[in-house]
């Protein structure tokens, strides 16, 4: 099996920073939805994760719909 790293999943995606540069050894989880905020003008967001995390919704590939 390869290495679960969330570099190597599916679900995640480079972070890029508000300057459009990318933010070292860190990037978006896409595995569920965007986690909401409490002010309701504010758009939600995807957990920002380190390259080398993982979870148990590691995956290599899209599941076929």
């Amino acid at each position: 099996m390869a290495h679960a790293a969330c570099s190597a999943c599916a679900f995640y995606e480079d972070h890029v920073a508000n300057s459009a540069s990318n933010l070292t050894d860190s990037g978006l989880c896409r595995a569920n939805p965007p986690i909401t905020q409490k002010e309701a003008d504010t758009r939600g967001f995807w957990p920002v994760v380190k390259s080398s995390d993982w979870c148990g919704q590691y995956a290599t590939s899209f599941a076929a719909e």
